[in-house]
């Protein structure tokens, strides 16, 4: 009889949970939550790796999470699985990434190199493709349950609360937040300066207010009160000669959640947008500008306390998590952008054609492709590569302690406040 043993990856996720639950009892919730999701990413890009290599057949003798002094690990089969010190990443190992690594005859067969084109790049892209999935998910999550901000329609944001009125118009007329104000007496609302002036000189006449609530139209009747006579924690709305009418109503840009499916098409546009928008940020990133600017930030602690100045700087994963983490406290449907825009761009940079990032070897496998005649496989000398391999590792390390040191020293302002 034979006991029924725990894949090692269920090993991995009930640690990452362990961790979270101690991190929880420290810090309360929002940080763990921020960097269970980090870590959840990290082990779904490996996994890409780790199943596209296993289905095609290939050795994986690796798959850890952080890189760094192993902290556990344990062997299933012919894969190691493990928790290293430094949570900076992972790595699936598969033999055979270069034509120059020794391996056993029985084996060759089974490496990377060995492979056909289609599955060396599907193995190489699997990991950016897994953030693609997240970063889809988490646009149509934030569609669904928290909605978009449509700053060009006018809508309920708010009702207040007037002293000495049980009720104030706008709720005698039964408005509701989130209603979209349409038209008044038959005029078109197409700003809040609009709403605002047509109420403004209508005291004491009804007015016929027709709103869009969860896609029916109702027409609503109220009548402004003059604002004079309205006190707002002791002080009156209005003051001078003239009326003024006030309704009880704080305006601005409507909350638009999208059915289920609707959010399909309009997750792929959302993260569609972000990868542009991505794109850019990178070429931004490693511009002499930017490079400039990164070090005067270093150098002058008042120019990277500057507001505007923080608002372009890129960031280390500690200040994504510091900024994600204080999004989880007050914004939850921002905590899902930011996100899904950390699965767009490590998505797309995984994917840029340099070693040691995954796209250098889709790179690689295509040239090989490209340069095989009459049936032979090419063997591309990717020792040549390894002085540019060196400069990107160094390029993204002085990157990342200058971001680093930043976000230690004169951390980004609190934009959820």
């Amino acid at each position: 009889m034979t006991t029924p043993t725990r894949h090692p990856l269920v090993g991995l996720l009930l640690g990452t949970i362990l961790l979270v639950g101690g991190l929880t009892a420290l810090a309360g919730w929002a940080l763990p939550v921020v960097v269970a999701s980090v870590l959840f990413m990290v082990m779904v890009h490996e996994f890409g790796h780790y199943i596209t290599a296993k289905r095609s057949g290939m050795l994986v003798t690796d798959f850890f999470v952080g890189f760094g002094p192993v902290l556990w690990s344990t062997q299933r089969g012919e894969t190691r699985y493990g928790i290293r010190a430094l949570p900076l990443g992972g790595y699936v190992k598969v033999p055979g990434m270069t034509w120059t690594d020794t391996i056993d005859p029985a084996l060759e067969q089974r490496t990377y190199r060995s492979a056909s084109y289609p599955r060396k790049v599907i193995f190489a892209s699997a990991g950016s493709f897994m953030h693609l999935v997240m970063a889809l998910l988490l646009a149509w999550s934030a569609l669904v349950f928290f909605g978009t901000t449509n700053t060009k329609d006018v809508g309920v944001a708010g009702l207040e609360v007037w002293s000495g009125h049980t009720l104030t118009p706008a709720e005698r007329a039964g408005f509701k937040l989130n209603d979209r104000i349409v038209s008044i007496d038959g005029h078109s609302v197409t700003s809040e300066s609009a709403m605002i002036a047509l109420v403004r000189s209508s005291v004491g006449r009804s007015l016929t207010i027709e709103v869009l609530r969860n896609g029916r139209e109702l027409n609503l009747h109220a009548t402004p009160v003059d604002g004079r006579h309205i006190l707002v924690n002791g002080a009156p709305l209005a003051t001078g000669v003239t009326p003024q009418g006030f309704l009880g109503i704080e305006l601005g840009p409507q909350v638009v959640k999208d059915s289920p499916l609707q959010a399909v098409g309009g997750s792929f546009s959302l993260v569609g947008s972000t990868l542009t928008a991505a794109l850019q940020a990178v070429v931004h990133v490693f511009s002499p500008s930017e490079v400039s600017s990164l070090v005067h930030q270093v150098t002058s602690k008042s120019y990277a306390s500057n507001p505007s100045t923080q608002l372009s700087r890129p960031v280390s994963i500690v200040g994504v998590i510091r900024i994600a983490s204080q999004a989880a406290q007050t914004n939850r449907d921002a905590l899902l952008l930011i996100l899904m825009n950390l699965n767009v761009f490590v998505g797309l940079l995984n994917m840029f054609p340099m070693l040691p990032l995954d796209g250098g070897y889709v790179a690689i496998a295509t040239y090989e492709r490209l340069r095989r005649r009459g049936g032979e496989a090419y063997r591309a000398n990717v020792a040549k590569l390894t002085p540019l391999a060196l400069a990107v590792v160094t390029v993204l390390g002085l990157l990342f302690l200058v971001t680093l040191y930043l976000d230690l020293v004169d951390p980004i302002t609190n934009p959820f406040r």
